[in-house]
């Protein structure tokens, strides 16, 4: 065999289908593919099972890149990461130049998988670096691919299991001493630019500096040293804190079923206002109380002023407070990553530490999708888009959940699930009842309380605080048995526009008369695509008319319902530890 193709990995599910379909693609069949994996926890090694790949244990990329060689049967070694992606004629290009010049070991020159002009003008001023000094000393990145001879691999001893950072160069230094080096000048390789996305161009411009500074030099550096990782640790659990928007109820049993996962395997300190805070501090431990901003609503309005001078009125203080706590907790907690739910000061903190932030919400659908809605509601979509903009600034990935799925406007940071569900949700047997189960945000709203009492049906009703019957009004203090006993058995349901009990009554098969806030774009968003999907109606105003005409039409919207399917959380829950492992 000529050719042994050897890619550490370690949860690289995005990426290595993208290599393995790329060497698939090749003019040339003489080859074997070896993946040295580290234990990744995500579909790694089902995806090199799929592509017929040789797997072998792996751990940082010394030891993995030495255990692919081990096993290896081919003359020629070529060691590749697994975010690469190889040009067409790759492989026959860079064998033909190899051993047409009597070559022991060589790299490839790169091309970014970016559209940027600063990134293609980086690396080629990389690409000119390399070959300006191939001459004075053997160098290279395990990025640039490392083709070699076995029987030279093997007469060095292979890479240097013992350094945690430079293994490639030092490797190609070793070879490079007893055989003839050279920077490849046809054959390129598209490479990943995820790295310099997650740490910045000022970060890594000093890192690799510093690196290839002193390996001219003659002095090796550790991974500690310029604080470099490779994505995963034998030795400790990664960190994460988590912030959650106290506003509403959503944001907190969103985040309590995400953290429950979160928590078997990382270390998490855990921040939240309001009743997000009352509800996570329930269920976890290192819950710590941050302020947090409220909506003013009357009669089923938001009140922008009044929203705007309550906010003002507290700002300075919370601002202070809460960025004087976050920043001293994260100082000594050394977070790897930040995930928000919408959670502003979680956002500011990630920033200001250059910490990677993930969101994680239903909002930024908003923002971040190509979505339809009534044009009558654009000052609404505008005023919900700034704030949205404001409140999480520049994270590294968005991870939307949603029941309704516009086109996503950049699949590369942005990824779209269905909504995220309480296992005591997942586990009810629900069935149609009698009774219409009503439930809503603000305790203001009285127009609709004298609607109902206009109608001959059953209301149990939740959000108002109390446990009390009028007619044929019941009313329920919020009791968590008691509401999913409720939710379960009602006929239909009648809320605002909140994208939680909407996604839980959805996934139950009940259909929804939604009454969103008005001024509230998110509401009103949810609202129009649940009558746009036909699970229900979207209605400015309460009113005797429309919901007696909702419920004659509920056979209808039971039977489109039939089609609807709810997540189960798997999905979300994997790519979100897979881009903590990424960013971290």
């Amino acid at each position: 065999m000529k050719l042994s193709i050897i890619i550490p990995t370690y949860n690289e599910e995005e990426y290595l289908p993208k290599l393995l379909e790329s060497i698939k693609s090749q003019d040339f069949e003489d080859y074997e593919i070896i993946v040295a994996d580290a234990n990744s926890t995500d579909k790694t090694r089902e995806i090199a099972e799929v592509y017929g790949c040789k797997i072998v244990d792996g751990g940082l990329p010394a030891e993995g890149r030495n255990n692919g060689a081990k096993v290896a049967r081919g003359e020629l070694l070529l060691f590749l990461d697994a975010d690469v992606v190889l040009t067409e004629g790759y492989f026959k290009e860079a064998i033909r130049e190899f051993e047409s010049e009597n070559l022991g070991v060589a790299i490839s020159q790169m091309i970014p998988l970016s559209t940027s002009r600063r990134d293609k003008i980086l690396h080629e001023f990389a690409n000119r670096f390399m070959i300006l000094t191939e001459s004075i000393k053997p160098h290279g990145a395990g990025c640039c691919g490392i083709l070699t001879r076995k029987k030279l691999h093997e007469e060095v001893g292979g890479f240097d299991e013992s350094l945690d950072f430079g293994e490639d160069t030092d490797y190609i230094e070793r070879i490079g001493r007893i055989s003839k080096f050279k920077v490849l000048r046809k054959p390129r390789l598209l490479v990943s630019i995820r790295r310099l996305e997650k740490e910045g161009l000022k970060n890594l411009a000093f890192k690799y500096t510093k690196s290839t500074l002193c390996d001219f030099l003659g002095k090796k550096l550790s991974a500690s040293e310029l604080n470099y990782t490779f994505g995963h640790s034998t030795k400790k659990r990664k960190r994460i804190l988590y912030s959650v928007c106290g506003e509403g109820m959503g944001h907190a049993i969103r985040s309590g079923v995400i953290l429950e996962e979160l928590v078997k395997d990382y270390d998490v300190l855990i921040f939240a206002s309001d009743r997000a805070y009352k509800y996570l501090k329930e269920k976890f431990e290192n819950v710590h109380e941050i302020y947090g901003f409220n909506t003013v609503y009357e009669n089923n309005e938001v009140k922008d002023l009044k929203t705007f001078l309550k906010a003002m009125k507290t700002f300075p203080r919370d601002l202070k407070e809460n960025l004087s706590l976050l920043y001293k907790m994260a100082r000594d907690f050394k977070p790897d990553v930040v995930v928000s739910d919408f959670e502003f000061y979680a956002s500011l903190i990630s920033n200001i530490l250059r910490i990677p932030l993930i969101s994680v919400d239903n909002m930024h659908v908003i923002t971040q999708c190509n979505i339809e809605y009534p044009k009558k509601y654009r000052k609404d979509k505008l005023k919900a888009e700034a704030v949205i903009r404001s409140f999480i600034i520049r994270p590294k990935r968005y991870i939307i959940t949603s029941y309704f799925f516009p086109k996503i406007k950049d699949p590369e940071k942005v990824v779209m699930f269905p909504p995220v569900l309480r296992k005591e949700i997942m586990n009810l047997k629900p069935y149609y009842g009698d009774h219409i189960f009503v439930y809503q945000t603000s305790k203001s709203n009285i127009r609709l309380l004298r609607t109902l009492k206009k109608i001959k049906r059953k209301f149990i009703i939740y959000g108002f605080d109390k446990d009390k019957t009028e007619g044929n009004l019941y009313f329920r203090k919020f009791n968590e048995d008691e509401f999913f006993k409720d939710l379960k058995s009602a006929a239909a349901v009648i809320t605002n526009g909140g994208f939680t009990l909407i996604s839980e009554a959805l996934y139950l098969k009940k259909p929804v008369y939604s009454v969103p806030v008005k001024g509230q774009f998110e509401q009103i968003l949810n609202a129009f695509y649940l009558e746009k999907l036909g699970y229900g109606e979207f209605h400015e105003e309460v009113d005797k008319k429309s919901i007696e005409r909702f419920l004659e039409k509920l056979p209808v919207y039971r039977k489109n319902l039939e089609e609807y399917e709810g997540g189960d959380n798997i999905a979300l829950i994997r790519e979100l530890k897979r881009t903590i492992e990424e960013l971290s």
